[in-house]
Order: structure tokens, then C-alpha cells, then sequence
């Protein structure tokens, strides 16, 4: 080693091997993550430099040298400048020129998992502190091997889980257990494997790339969330290559992997990566499809509430009915088909404790020259607002004065669509348009403008609609007939019998009677003409029937036999079935059920105890000393006996005070119809 005065210097082997503890070793693992880095880092810029993986640095060390072995770690000491070097290196055998498929099917069939085994092995042996290398190793021989042509770099026409569900349980457990040991390397892994196929899409013509989307879809399939780690660095890794469509694409779909298995994270990327391109053209396509695919590869959205605020959804409503944007019609109608689940989303698990925070920004953009389509939109999510959210009422009451127009737009759409409006709604508007109405009166006193003179209007004729109700014929057709029928009971007492009362007297004077008579008559006549034809014809007509339907029935009713038979053996096994599995399956919810359900059904055994013992029961003692002594008075008021004279007295005095209700209420009736006549 050369010293400070330019003489050299011997190393002894005690100093060496003193050296060889484990400080060198760390700074030669800090070094290698070091060199790592800046190579993934590198990509960033515009003009990225080609750098090979570590796999293809083991090929072409297995061709220089068949058969080199690494030296010991004592030895690597020594030359610590080519310390970089020697974590590039592997003793890997292996054929240079990996074989041609015309699938990739076929390549992962003859996928050679022993050798694949051993190269993994030999990885770890070398770099045994480094498990990053050991899954680059795992990309770089996996993608090395699947030579296959790569025609469609979006996978948009295959499954979503394509090609990782080609692979075969082995290759997918050896996957699985090698990123299991190396849970603090797989957000590093995920960088190298999206840098790795953009440095491969440099190359002219480039490797095909199914062996880092085969890892990246198995990382995701696991660890979902780290897709959204560091999505700040890879909006600006996306916007870097913005020239260059397919890099931007393949960081868009390596991203958007984690959506297929959680869909919050799905939605973060779609939001933080996918939605600030949306006008690009080259890449719109790409980000609408996917959204269109995860909303349909999703049913139940509760799993993405909580993630779309009102800063996300607006430019989506914007995107979707905003006339003339940077999207072509066909991706705006498309967008416009997802929009409802978008606002599903938006709104969240709570819309009653939301809406009131998108209501300023729907009010804002509901204007008279928007197209009639956002128009519809924004009027019926402003009343959807103000049904669900009480407090949107209160935040329209403060943004009232600086959004006349809108409100007076608001008003009109109130105003025409009254009757379809819930109770509760118009229940709530009153106090709102009270202090609209107030609020006008103070501005038409230092200014007049056409938008104070139509809320003042629509104001007053939502008032109208309000206090004015539609004549009650229900209640008065009720009203006449219990006055009819208590005239007529009342008739009849007093007279003793029907015949005898003055409304049997006037139906016959009138001529009702004799009409009723002459009707019943020639009712009573067709009826029995109609019975004597049906005694004289019903036998025939029914040995006709059983001629003609005789056989069907005979044979409806075999089938029928034989359909019962078939359901009692099915039965039977079935029944079979259920006594061998139920008890299993009693056992495994046993086994399986958590405690905290248990605890849950004890709490509400006590729960309905509680209400038994605090509830039912005085109820049922106060309803049953009720009743006691409600008998108790009305023995009291027979003189101790309950007779059916005494019943009848009770009813008697019953119905007089109801006539004389009557009476009273008619009497009022006419004269207040008096009254209003009078001033008419």
C-alpha cells in the first residue's frame, strides 16, 4: 500500500486479518446498496445511461471465466476499490444464449425450476447480508428465461393477473418464500424491477420483460401498499419520460397492480399517477381503461371510501361533462358511464356528515350557460346535498349573497320539482327560505339587479307552495259518510225499525225504492235463470273436460309422482349430507369464530334480558292493571253487573254524543261556507 511519503508498505497478515471483522463488511453492504441506488436513481433523467442487471453480469462472467470462484472475504479486503465490482460478479453457469419461445407458455413450461433453485442458492451464499441481490437475482434469471415475444406491453386484452398466472405452484412458492426473507428489500426490489424495464426499453431491440412483470405482479399481490410509498417520486419519474409513451405507460401499469388486490391503493395511484396525465392523449386512453376495469373488477366499493375528497372529484366532473376538454368524446362518455360510482366513492360511508363540503363547489359550477347535461347533474346533486347533509342548508345560507345567480337557478329547479321532493326537504326549507326572503328585501334597498328580482320571486312562489295545500277530498268524502251513516243509525233508533224512519220514507218518495225493487227483481230473475242453465249444462260441459283434459292430467300427475320420488332420494342425500358436514361445520365455527363474537352474543342475551325484565314486564303489569280497572268502572257504572242493557246504554250514549258532534261540525261547516259566500 503506498504511504504518505511514497514508500510502499508491507501488510502483514495480522493487520489482515484484523481488518476482516465485521466494520469492512458493513461498509462493503453499504457500498453495494450505495452503487445500487444511484444506478435505479440514474434513470430519472431524460438520457438515462444503459447499465446491465446483476444477472447479466453473472452471464457474462460465466463466459469470460468458467470457471472463477469468488475469493474469500479476507481477500476482498485487500482491494477495496474493486469492492463494487465484486458485488456485480457471480459464479453462475449458465448458457449464454437463452432459447427462443413462440409463447409464453410455452417458456414458462420449460422453466427449468432445479437450476433456477440452485442459482438462487448460490446467491445467497454469496451475498448472505444482501437480500436485495438475492431478488434481483430472481428477476433478472426469471426474465433472462422467459424468452417469449412481447407484443402487447399493456396486457390490456388478458386476465389481470397476466403472466404471473401462468406460473405454476412451485415457481410461485419459491417466489413467495424468497420475498418472505426479504420483507425490508421489496420496496427497493419494486423500484429496480420498473428501472430495469425502462433501461430494457432503451435497448434496440430490448429484452422481453415478462419475468419483471411476473415479480412485480407477485410482489402486489402481497404487499399492495407499497405501490403507494413513494408516489411523489414516481409522478416525477412519469412526467420525466412524458415524451416517450411507453415508459410512461409501463410505470403506469406497474403501479396499478396493487389496485386488482386492494382497491384503496388502486384508487391512490389512480388519483396521484393516473389523473394528473388524464390530458395527455397518448396516455388518457390507458388511465380511463384501467379506472373503467378497477371499478368493474371491484363490486363493493365500502373498501374505497374515504380515499376521494372533493380536491380529487371535481376535475373528474369537470373531465366528465365539461364540453371541449383535453378528452375526445368517446373517453368523455366513458368517464361519464363511471362517474356515478366515482361519486358513490366520493360521497363515502357517511353522506349525511359530507355533503355539505361538495356542496359550495357544486353550487359554484351550476351557472346558466353550463351545458344542460352538468346542468341536470349539479342540480340534482345540490338537492341530493341538501336532503342528505342538514348542514348544507346553513353553508347555502353564507354563500347566498355571493352566488346569487346560482341560487336563483337552485330556487327554479326547487321550485318545479316540488312534488317529487321529500317531506323532510320541504320541511327544512321553510327557515332557509324565510331568511332568503329577508335577505332580498335588504339588498333591493341599495341595489336592483335581475338576479335579487328572481330569487325574490322564486322565493315568494316556493312560500306559496309551502303554506297552500290542495283541496282535502279525501277527508271530506270521509266526513259525509259518517255523517250519513250516523244520520240514518240515528234514524232508524229513534223510529224503531228501517221501515218506519224517515229515510225509508224519503227513498220511496223520491222513487229509489221502486228502482231498487224493479233492480233486485231483475237481478233475482237472471240469477235464476243462470243457475237453472248451469244445473242443465254443467254435466256436459264437464264430461267434455274430463274427455279432453283426462289424459293430460293422468300423465301431468305420473310426472308429478315421479318428480316427488326424485326430490325425496335427493332429499334424502342431502339430508344425509347435512348430518355428516353440520356438525363438522358447528366445530369449525367453534374453532374459528373469535371470542370477541361470543362476548358479542352474551352482550346481547343481557341486552334483550335487560329489556325484558325493565321493559316488557312493567309494561305488561301496567297494561294488565289497566285493563282491571277499567272494568272495575265499568262494573261501577252497571251498579256492579255488566248486562247487555248496560252495554247498550253505554253504546246509546256513545252514539248521541257522536251525533252531536256531527251536528255541531256541520252546523260549523255551513256557516263558515255562509261566511266566505258572503264576502265572495
Amino acid at each position: 500500500m503506498a504511504s504518505a511519503a511514497g514508500k510502499w508498505e508491507v501488510v502483514k497478515k495480522g493487520k489482515k486479518s484484523s481488518n476482516s471483522s465485521g466494520k469492512p463488511q458493513q461498509q462493503e453492504k453499504n457500498a453495494v446498496r450505495k452503487a445500487l441506488r444511484e444506478a435505479n436513481l440514474s434513470l430519472i433523467d431524460k438520457s438515462p445511461m444503459i447499465s446491465e442487471t446483476i444477472y447479466d453480469g453473472f452471464e457474462k462472467m460465466a463466459k469470460k471465466q468458467n470457471k472463477e470462484q469468488v475469493p474469500p472475504a479476507a481477500e476482498t479486503q485487500q482491494k477495496k476499490p474493486n469492492t463494487l465490482k465484486q458485488t456485480k460478479k457471480s459464479p453462475v453457469n449458465g448458457s449464454s444464449s437463452p432459447t427462443h419461445y413462440k409463447t409464453l407458455e410455452e417458456a414458462v413450461k420449460a422453466l427449468d425450476i432445479v437450476e433456477w433453485k440452485q442459482q438462487l442458492e448460490r446467491s445467497q451464499s454469496v451475498f448472505p447480508d444482501n437480500p436485495s441481490i438475492w431478488m434481483k437475482d430472481l428477476a433478472g434469471y426469471l426474465n433472462h428465461k422467459l424468452q417469449a415475444p412481447d407484443t402487447d406491453p399493456l396486457l390490456s386484452s388478458y386476465s389481470h393477473d397476466y403472466p404471473y398466472c401462468l406460473a405454476g405452484k412451485e415457481l410461485k412458492a419459491i417466489i413467495k418464500n424468497l420475498m418472505s426473507k426479504c420483507a425490508d428489500s421489496l420496496a427497493e426490489f419494486f423500484d429496480h424491477c420498473v428501472y430495469t424495464m425502462l433501461r430494457e426499453q432503451e435497448r434496440q431491440p430490448g429484452e422481453p420483460l415478462h419475468g419483471y412483470r411476473m415479480c412485480i405482479q407477485a410482489l402486489m399481490q402481497d404487499k399492495p401498499k407499497i405501490a403507494t410509498l413513494n408516489l411523489t417520486d414516481h409522478l416525477e419519474l412519469l412526467r420525466s419520460h412524458q415524451s416517450r409513451p411507453v415508459k410512461c405507460l409501463t410505470i403506469m401499469w406497474a403501479l396499478g397492480q396493487a389496485g386488482f388486490y386492494d382497491l384503496s391503493q388502486g384508487i391512490r395511484v389512480w388519483l396521484s399517477i393516473m389523473l394528473p396525465v388524464l390530458g395527455v392523449k397518448s396516455l388518457s386512453a390507458y388511465a380511463i381503461a384501467y379506472l373503467e376495469r378497477l371499478l368493474t373488477f371491484h363490486a363493493n366499493l365500502t373498501k374505497g371510501f374515504g380515499i376521494i375528497g372533493p380536491k380529487e372529484f371535481f376535475p373528474l366532473l369537470d373531465f366528465a361533462y365539461m364540453p371541449k376538454n383535453a378528452l375526445s368524446p368517446s373517453l368523455q362518455e366513458q368517464l361519464c358511464r363511471l362517474y356515478p360510482r366515482l361519486k358513490v366513492l366520493a360521497f363515502g360511508a357517511k353522506p349525511e356528515s359530507t355533503l355539505h363540503t361538495y356542496f359550495p363547489s357544486f353550487l359554484s359550477r351550476a351557472t346558466a350557460n353550463c351545458p344542460d347535461a352538468m346542468k341536470a347533474e349539479l342540480l340534482n346533486s345540490l338537492v341530493e346535498c341538501l336532503s342528505v347533509d342538514g348542514q348544507s342548508l346553513s353553508v347555502w345560507r353564507q354563500l347566498y349573497t355571493k352566488h346569487l345567480p346560482q341560487s336563483s337557478l337552485l330556487l327554479d329547479h326547487l321550485l318545479k320539482s316540488w312534488k317529487t321532493l321529500s317531506p323532510k326537504l320541504r320541511k327544512k326549507l321553510q327557515d332557509t327560505i324565510q331568511s332568503f326572503k329577508v335577505t332580498n328585501e335588504e339588498l333591493q334597498t341599495s341595489t336592483k339587479t335581475p338576479e335579487i328580482r328572481d330569487c325574490s320571486s322564486l322565493c315568494q312562489s316556493l312560500q306559496i307552495k309551502m303554506r297552500g295545500r290542495g283541496f282535502p277530498w279525501w277527508r271530506v268524502l270521509m266526513m259525509m259518510l259518517v255523517f250519513v251513516v250516523g244520520f240514518v243509525a240515528h234514524d232508524i233508533r229513534t223510529e224503531g225499525s228501517f221501515a218506519d224512519s224517515t229515510t225509508a220514507l224519503y227513498l220511496e218518495r223520491s222513487g229509489v225504492t221502486a228502482v231498487s225493487q224493479q233492480a233486485w227483481s231483475k237481478v233475482s230473475l237472471y240469477g235464476q235463470q243462470g243457475v237453472g242453465w248451469m244445473a242443465e249444462n254443467t254435466p256436459y260441459y264437464y264430461s267434455r273436460a274430463v274427455e279432453a283434459v283426462g289424459p293430460l292430467l293422468e300423465d301431468v300427475q305420473e310426472k308429478i309422482k315421479i318428480a316427488v320420488v326424485f326430490i325425496a332420494q335427493k332429499s334424502t342425500e342431502l339430508l344425509v349430507w347435512l348430518r355428516e358436514n353440520v356438525p363438522l361445520l358447528i366445530e369449525w365455527i367453534n374453532a374459528n369464530t373469535p371470542d370477541s363474537v361470543f362476548q358479542f352474543i352474551e352482550y346481547v342475551k343481557e341486552l334483550l334480558l335487560y329489556i325484558h325484565q325493565q321493559f316488557i314486564v312493567p309494561s305488561l303489569q301496567y297494561l294488565s292493571t289497566l285493563l282491571q280497572h277499567s272494568w272495575k268502572s265499568l262494573q261501577d257504572s252497571c251498579n256492579g253487573e255488566v248486562t247487555f242493557h248496560c252495554l247498550q246504554d253505554h253504546l246509546k250514549t256513545f252514539t248521541n254524543i257522536t251525533w252531536i258532534y256531527l251536528q255541531d261540525a256541520t252546523s260549523a261547516v255551513t256557516s263558515r261556507a255562509q261566511e266566505l259566500l258572503s264576502r265572495a
